[in-house]
């Protein structure tokens, strides 16, 4: 048998790597971020020392450029500890390859060294009040100025808003739907922008959210990526690995979970034996693994299509974070079942994950709008 279905040496080292440092920087203090609200930045600055926010920008920019399936090793491996902060990497990865693949040579050389080490955090700005997942109805309009843009309008849901350097915004240079959409970086200390109050949610306390406000926020034309009218093409390319990016924090924090349920039933004892003795333990920890490495699986398929540029990449990028992200968060139910009433105390980790697991079937666009892309490509004639 070949070894198609296998990780290669030099992967296997890239998740190791992740995997070490997630365990010396990440897991023994994610519960305490989560708890005060903390943005770990410093950690960042750690992960860009070994590549890890560069991790598919070009050699000559810098970056380590691997491929789409070590990314998701790497996203995988940093959830099993925390998955905003994972999260978080894959924002900030995906704003740096956008410029990178995007930008200018001059908009290159000023603004990715400093991305590449994490020394500047990058966000990324699509969605706004009224257009989630339609993401074609922005609003946020760019009026051409002399030799810059004058930016209005308002983002909303901005992972580390407030806190980041650069925020790689799609906005309305014309009038057509899709087409009328362009690209541009802003930074941070630009007159003009501000930031809504950091939003009270559920989860991902790890990482802060908010509005991107732009009132008469005036843009140099130089921070253009891409050509005008090519944001929400540039927008989309970048959208496929951040779907594998997000599948792939599911599929970590479903490890996790799984590997602590395995522990704790070994422990538990009812009826004087181990929980792990009784059948309903072993058949409900068999589906939770089987459900685990099947959409494991698919998500390392998409990803080497996505690699490969494949025809097909895009439904299966869909399909594997659909499936990656519904079954990790019902992985994390059942072992928070598992745990009985301890599983629902902040003393264990497994509330933590059941809630930053659930805004995976949300972003990078819902699991309904994966159903339609996926549904759409196979009835196109």
């Amino acid at each position: 048998m070949t070894n198609q279905f296998d990780l290669t040496d030099d992967q296997r080292e890239i998740q190791e790597l992740a995997r070490r440092f997630t365990a010396d920087r990440i897991t023994p203090f994610a519960g305490e971020w989560d708890e005060t609200h903390h943005y770990p930045v410093d950690v960042w600055k750690a992960a860009g020392a070994l590549g890890f926010g560069a991790i598919y920008v070009s050699e000559e920019s810098g970056g380590i450029a691997l491929g789409r399936l070590e990314a998701a090793l790497v996203m995988e491996a940093m959830a099993y500890g925390c998955p905003a902060t994972s999260a978080f990497i894959s924002i900030h990865n995906m704003a740096a390859w956008m410029i990178d693949r995007f930008g200018s040579a001059e908009i290159k050389q000023r603004l990715l060294p400093g991305l590449v080490t994490m020394e500047t955090i990058g966000s990324y700005c699509l969605t706004e009040p009224g257009s989630g997942s339609d993401a074609a109805a922005l609003k946020t309009s760019a009026r051409r100025d002399g030799d810059h843009y004058v930016l209005n309008g308002t983002k909303q849901f901005i992972s580390g808003a407030g806190y980041n350097d650069l925020y790689v915004c799609m906005v309305r240079t014309g009038a057509e739907k899709s087409r009328g959409i362009s690209a541009i970086v802003v930074e941070k200390d630009t007159p003009g922008l501000s930031f809504g109050a950091p939003e009270r949610k559920l989860g991902w306390n790890a990482s802060p959210t908010a509005q991107v406000i732009f009132e008469d926020c005036r843009v140099p034309v130089a921070n253009l990526v891409g050509g005008e009218g090519e944001g929400f093409r540039i927008a989309m390319a970048g959208l496929d690995g951040g779907r594998l990016n997000i599948g792939a924090c599911s599929l970590g924090g479903a490890q996790r979970c799984l590997d602590e349920s395995i522990r704790y039933t070994r422990e538990r004892q009812q009826f004087g034996q181990p929980i792990a003795d009784f059948q309903n333990t072993q058949f409900t920890l068999a589906d939770m693994a089987t459900d685990l490495e099947a959409a494991r699986a698919l998500l390392y398929l998409a990803a080497a299509k996505v690699g490969a540029d494949a025809p097909d990449k895009s439904r299966f990028s869909a399909m594997a974070k659909r499936l990656a992200t519904d079954s990790g968060s019902s992985i994390v139910d059942r072992a928070l079942q598992l745990h009985g009433g301890y599983g629902y105390l902040k003393d264990y980790p497994i509330e933590r994950f059941w809630r930053d697991l659930r805004v995976h079937s949300i972003l990078e666009g819902t699991n309904q709008v994966m159903r339609m892309i996926v549904g759409r490509e196979l009835t196109r004639q």
